[in-house]
């Protein structure tokens, strides 16, 4: 797992990175800001009511030092936030429920990222997932030519890295979606210095089972391969026809792919959170995410159940997405 990050660390040294934390005073997004702070790797901005950030900080005997508090209530540039907020809603705010919105820390922290005051936002922690993602949809939006946003988790054990796509936000993507997934997931996997080849997942190997199901993975190959050509990508594969070279010298042999696939695209919400968690719990790998790509700017989400070491790690993605 340490190697996933110092390469991570690398390219995020001397970046200056400012990171917002919308809950900034939950002990465990303290902890890992203290952290980030004193390796002098981001600057944390924590969003909040300053004394009681700063006295639970000092309950929990964590320093501060390097990292900046903001406090929507009193923030010297909160108009000018307020304003580019009614400008980004384009007459679906006006001024007074601006005002109203950007007092909740979430909406303000995400409007930090739209003035490009910060570089990226981590909540969740306390928050649902809905909290976090809809200010991120509404003010930040998808790249052009993204459609949709969506999560993918890097599988680690020892030195094995994969991606898993998407685990997290899309129930029931279409072809186009696959495809938008797929091109996403293998610009995530190369910030992880993993060279992508990506499986597109399905219950059939080229062809062995037709059904709308299968026929929706197989045109998501060709849209995805005609916006990137060179992307090494093919299927539809079974995970073991994916994974396994004998299987795939059986099942698939004329493809690119042998069984080394290290980037697996699921055909529904439903297989790849189900996917992630059996290779998580029964194959013993650790999950890092849900990372969520397609955003104009990085805006990840947090469990309520995180630690402070997910929130750490989690951090450092988020500065790695907007290098």
């Amino acid at each position: 797992m340490s190697d996933l990050f110092t390469g991570l660390k690398e390219k995020l040294t001397g970046k200056e990175r400012r990171i917002v934390f919308p809950e900034g005073s939950d002990e465990r997004i303290l902890r890992a800001a203290s952290r980030l702070a004193a390796e002098n790797i981001l600057t944390p901005v924590l969003v909040g009511n300053p004394n009681a950030i700063v006295e639970k900080a000092n309950e929990a005997n964590v320093i501060l030092d390097g990292c900046d508090i903001l406090d929507p209530s009193s923030y010297p540039e909160f108009d000018a936030l307020v304003s580019s907020f009614v400008e980004r809603r384009k007459g679906k705010a006006t001024e007074e429920d601006a005002r109203n919105i950007l007092l909740d820390e979430n909406y303000f922290g995400t409007m930090l990222v739209y003035t490009n005051r910060a570089d990226g936002l981590v909540s969740g922690a306390a928050h649902s997932t809905a909290d976090t993602v809809r200010p991120a949809l509404q003010i930040i939006k998808t790249k052009e030519g993204i459609k949709k946003t969506s999560g993918v988790f890097i599988m680690v054990r020892d030195d094995e890295k994969y991606v898993f796509a998407d685990c997290a936000i899309n129930i029931s993507p279409d072809s186009n979606d696959l495809a938008e997934i797929a091109l996403e997931s293998a610009k995530t996997a190369e910030m992880f210095d993993i060279d992508p080849r990506v499986a597109m997942l399905s219950f059939s190997t080229k062809g062995s089972a037709k059904s709308p199901e299968t026929e929706k993975v197989t045109d998501a190959i060709q849209i995805a391969k005609e916006a990137n050509p060179k992307l090494t990508l093919d299927g539809e594969f079974q995970f073991d026809a994916a994974f396994v070279p004998s299987v795939a010298k059986s099942k698939a042999p004329d493809s690119e792919i042998q069984g080394d696939a290290n980037v697996f695209v699921f055909p529904s919400l439903e297989a790849g959170n189900i996917g992630y968690k059996i290779a998580q719990r029964l194959g013993g790998f650790e999950a890092v995410g849900p990372i969520l790509q397609g955003l104009n700017a990085p805006v990840n989400d947090l469990s309520r159940g995180c630690n402070e070491e997910d929130v750490y790690k989690l951090a450092l993605i988020t500065a790695g997405q907007s290098l």
